[in-house]
């Protein structure tokens, strides 16, 4: 690397697009920006052409070597959490009842999916109340393994005592060879339920994550790009790729990380509220005195309360890319479910237009007209069969790169069912009229097809309206999905600025809908701090939410790109919890996640703890690529009534958390 000649390059892949930026080390300046369609049947197709890009729009006398560091955000973990999308995987509980394997939801959230209860498991201080299963283990793995991509455990108590779990695994990866989650790798919450739920939504993301990490490296390898390679994390922090590798739960909440992180650092604001909307999802987050809100809880997606540490977002299924469906009144429904754009279909297959005329002049059927189904973009090779029935097979050798009318399709409702599974599978997309394709209708959007957009807009309003309309009611028709996207990214934003529900709460619904006079009141509901507005649609739609909302907006340069910024403006941070609990009889349990040691004296405990703590997160940061992480330890302590020193401690809880730059080594 030349001297003082230092890049970073983020990028974000994305449910439709993915960007990279570069920026200058030194200097914060960033010199280069590019967009590439995001390609989930080879994603290194277009991560390769949005790197590509960037790079040659270097410096004069710089290059690809002069590169220090690689990072990458994403929202593929939490699109798949939203549309229900991952791979199969087959669950072990260890030491479950019947009502705790209920309370995990696992069944609930994915019907099929096989479970086994395992004899094992510890009680609160970390003893086993009964010893593992093996021979259940090994035999009910062995059954699975034919059916399954990955495996998830978790284990009663493990995280006082992982033994069970670490036992697992290894016959489990014996057994079968594919990878396994452990829940206490992912958490240190007691909370066993949910942490077999985050086990199981880790397990399904191990593929995807992968996919897009071997598809980085691919490139960089192409580019001859030589530098270490790391991902945003759902906390907006760095590590290293092969260990996120392992825990993709991690970055659930990547991308709108990483877009907090950009667009902190787009507008120089410490307070704000931000809304990234992408295709796919739209998040929405706050920043106050310079410091992102974090979920305490867990981060929760789609309605699923994970145990991820992860910046306080509220996610929803909306995005330039929704699904537009029409209620049986006739109203607009958008999402969650994205599909492809059909005037970005048209632009990229020519042959669409013609399709779409076909439908035109076609009159039975209209629930299917202007719809369309494809393999993901850059899928070349036949996909996985394993796992798959036969009539998904057969519907899947129909499908090819080039778009087909579903309507030519699914004849029949199995048909219909089998085709619907492979879209949830991942290994089929559906392509039909989006929030895109009206912007395109009414000119507020350009880069795609406007004919196609057009075409299938006058789709869509004959299927509501049982007639052919006239230009004017097509552009009312697509502004009335417009200013529906426009109202759900309103209420979004209010509802995160309250910080609670506002379901059924008719003044704040007519705010957002733009027609905020209720009898003879005029209503108005408006956030005290600036909304930073990012994504690659957000000026299409938000200027119009702040209209609504009376509130300042700032679409910031290159805010279109800023989960990419983010990504390359991130840092390495690790935080570690470990707690001593005093049983009023002389005897300290400490707990650090790696099993529980015993001490007579509550002021060794402490000394143990503190230590075990700063020694663990420091491990963690250096491992996950932090330099010389700053380490700063907060200490809680409960004492009994009548304590007058240490022994009389109740319960402590140490909590150490370092962070530091990303080593360029």
């Amino acid at each position: 690397m030349q001297a003082g000649k230092s890049f970073f390059v983020g990028i974000d892949t994305g449910g439709t697009y993915t960007d990279a930026v570069i920026v200058e080390h030194g200097s914060h300046k960033i010199l280069a920006s590019a967009k590439a369609l995001t390609t989930k049947g080879d994603l290194s197709i277009g991560v390769k052409e949005a790197l590509a890009a960037v790079v040659l729009k270097l410096p004069a006398g710089t290059g690809a070597s002069d590169i220090a560091l690689i990072s990458v955000s994403t929202t593929l973990a939490t699109n798949a959490v939203v549309e229900g999308h991952g791979s199969p995987v087959g669950v072990f509980l260890i030491g479950f009842d019947g009502s705790m394997a209920v309370r995990t939801g696992i069944a609930r959230a994915f019907p099929g999916l096989p479970i086994k209860i395992i004899d094992g498991g510890h009680d609160h201080n970390g003893d086993a109340t009964r010893p593992l299963d093996f021979a259940s283990l090994e035999r009910e793995a062995a059954a699975m393994d034919a059916d399954v991509s990955a495996f998830a455990v978790a284990s009663a108590f493990a995280v006082r005592n992982p033994a069970h779990e670490q036992q697992a695994r290894e016959i489990i990866t014996r057994v079968t060879a594919k990878p396994v989650t452990l829940s206490t790798e992912l958490t240190a919450s007691l909370d066993a339920p949910r942490r077999a739920l985050t086990a199981v939504l880790n397990a399904r993301l191990i593929s995807r994550i992968s996919l897009l990490i071997e598809a980085v490296r691919l490139t960089m390898s192409e580019l001859r790009i030589s530098c270490p390679l790391m991902v945003v994390k759902g906390d907006g922090t760095l590590a290293r790729a092969e260990s996120v590798a392992l825990r993709p739960i991690e970055t659930v909440l990547s991308g709108p990380a990483a877009s907090l992180v950009g667009a902190k650092w787009l507008s120089n604001l410490d307070s704000f509220i931000m809304s990234d909307i992408g295709g796919t999802t739209t998040d929405v987050g706050i920043l106050i005195d310079g410091r992102p809100k974090i979920a305490e809880q867990g981060a929760e997606v789609a309605g699923w309360r994970t145990m991820v540490q992860a910046i306080d977002v509220r996610t929803i299924g909306l995005g330039g890319d929704s699904e537009v469906s029409l209620a049986l009144d006739g109203s607009v429904r958008l999402g969650p479910q994205r599909v492809v754009p059909i005037s970005l279909l048209g632009q990229r297959y020519p042959e669409v237009i013609a399709m779409l005329e076909a439908d035109l002049a076609e009159t039975e059927g209209g629930s299917q007209h202007g719809r369309f189904v494809v393999l993901p973009f850059g899928k070349s090779t036949p996909a996985e069969l394993s796992g798959l029935s036969q009539r998904e097979i057969e519907m899947l050798s129909l499908v090819g790169e080039r778009p087909k009318p579903l309507r030519k399709i699914t004849v029949s409702s199995g048909a219909q069912r089998a085709l619907l599974s492979l879209r949830k599978k991942g290994l089929v997309q559906f392509c039909g009229f989006t929030p895109s394709d009206a912007s395109h209708v009414l000119g507020l959007q350009a880069n795609w097809s406007q004919l196609a957009a057009r075409l299938a807009a006058q789709l869509a309003f004959r299927f509501r309206n049982m007639k052919l309309g006239a230009p004017e009611q097509i552009k009312d028709f697509c502004h009335e999905i417009w200013s529906e996207t426009v109202s759900l990214s309103a209420r979004a934003i209010v509802s995160a600025a309250v910080d609670g529900s506002i379901e059924n709460n008719a003044l704040i619904d007519a705010v957002c809908r733009g027609r905020p006079i209720i009898g003879l009141a005029n209503v108005g509901v408006s956030p005290t701090v600036p909304l930073v507005a990012v994504g690659g649609p957000a000026r299409i739609f938000y200027g119009e939410v702040a209209r609504r909302l009376q509130c300042e907006v700032v679409f910031s340069e290159h805010c279109e790109v800023a989960n990419a910024i983010g990504a390359a403006a991130s840092l390495v941070a690790h935080r570690v919890a470990v707690t001593v609990e005093g049983d009023g009889n002389g005897l300290f349990r400490v707990h650090t996640g790696q099993g529980t040691q015993i001490f007579g004296t509550g002021k060794d405990a402490l000394r143990f703890a503190t230590a075990s703590a700063q020694s663990l997160v420091e491990s963690l940061a250096l491992s996950a690529g932090a330099i010389a992480p700053r380490i700063s330890i907060d200490t809680k302590t409960f004492y009994l009534p009548d304590a007058t020193d240490e022994n009389g401690l109740l319960k402590a809880e140490i909590v150490a958390e370092a962070i530091g730059r990303p080593s360029l080594a």
